[in-house]
């Protein structure tokens, strides 16, 4: 376990901390065994932008490169093997967090193609592909929380598959996703699936929704005083939402049966915003049954400096709630401002998808 004593208090309050990034170097390394043991992360999460991120910039790749470009492999096949690869010996790094931790963490994450985020049938068919190809029981494939990928969260779940589902705003949506999990678990136990072993999480993104309000803000008159109180609030309010649905007869029916809840993750947790505390969304989110994934950056900072000071959700309900209702009364728009972060936030994703295919099309190019 952590000697840090910072992240120490956090994962005692209830906190599981995940990294916000993948990279074979971080695997190859030693890096990611290390922030196990020195660090206590129990868990990590993926995303187009980290692997693109880490293939533009890493000499890791080139051997396993070098070996597709002389099979003859596809772009999208190439990226599909590199990125399984990753994810699998991700997952075997945490495989001992995972038995030790009764099979809650210790999950890595890996996402659908964000092409098919409005695409239910092909993004089912995507998960129970990436599900079989890692062959890890702690793999979580991430489904964006769209309109189109409600059902396929619930068809995937059915299928015995563990759900990371990514890019929630709004609390309207995240009760929609934990009802598509509940309705997935229920198809689970009728197809014949221990429920015990299928796992979720709901990514409930944050600092993005701080950055756009707060941009919006700055056209009203005194709206300097709301600005920054969103995006914490809106968590906040999403626990609230948590607990009901977590708290009801449905779940307990379903719990009965080994069944573990759906936890709130905390995504998008680096401060955009320099004027704003490094650790502002690590403090400010602190409650049991959550998970809190970072980057490195922010991870770093936390073991620094941050001030964990128990419990800092339970009981805030209300007045978060009337965070929002005066960010309507000045004039913000809340239903646009999900719905932009929801359609940017896909648009992110493919943009960044584009750019992984065109950095393993260039890698293979030049090692033909």
């Amino acid at each position: 376990m952590t000697t840090n004593p910072n992240l120490r208090a956090l994962s005692e309050a209830g906190v599981s901390i995940w990294l916000d990034d993948l990279s074979r170097q971080r695997i190859n390394s030693g890096n990611l065994a290390e922030l196990i043991s020195d660090y206590d992360v129990v868990g990590v999460t993926s995303n187009p932008t980290i692997f693109a991120s880490a293939l533009a910039n890493a000499s890791d790749y080139a051997e396993k490169v070098g070996e597709l470009a002389a099979r003859g492999a596809s772009v999208d096949d190439a990226i599909r093997e590199i990125t399984t690869n990753d994810v699998r010996d991700a997952a075997d790094v945490f495989r001992d967090v995972y038995e030790r931790t009764g099979r809650v963490d210790g999950r890595v994450s890996l996402e659908v193609d964000p092409r098919l985020a409005h695409d239910t049938e092909r993004t089912v068919a995507e998960a129970v592909d990436l599900w079989k190809a890692v062959d890890r029981p702690n793999l979580m494939v991430k489904i964006p929380a769209t309109q189109e990928g409600l059902p396929a969260i619930t068809r995937t779940l059915a299928e015995g598959i563990s759900v990371n589902v990514t890019l929630i705003f709004s609390v309207q949506r995240y009760r929609e996703v934990m009802d598509a999990f509940l309705a997935g678990l229920e198809k689970a136990r009728s197809n014949g699936h221990d429920l015990s072993t299928i796992a979720s999480v709901a990514s409930f993104f944050v600092s993005r929704v701080d950055t756009e309000i707060d941009k919006r803000l700055e056209k009203l008159e005194g709206g300097e005083q709301l600005r920054g109180k969103a995006a914490i609030a809106n968590a906040r309010l999403a626990y609230a939402a948590f607990e009901d649905v977590f708290g009801s007869d449905r779940w307990q029916a379903l719990a009965a049966e080994g069944a573990k809840p759906q936890r709130p993750l905390w995504a998008s947790t680096g401060v955009k915003d320099p004027s704003y505390s490094d650790t502002r969304y690590v403090d400010g989110l602190v409650t049991p049954n959550t998970v809190n994934t970072m980057p490195e950056s922010t991870l770093f900072s936390a073991a620094d400096h941050a001030d964990v000071q128990g419990d800092t959700i339970r009981g805030t309900a209300a007045e978060s709630q009337q965070v929002f209702d005066d960010l309507a009364a000045a004039g913000i728009d809340l239903d646009d401002v999900f719905a932009v972060l929801e359609s940017e936030g896909v648009q992110k994703f493919e943009k960044s998808w584009d750019e992984l295919l065109e950095t393993v099309k260039g890698q293979l190019d030049q090692a033909r």
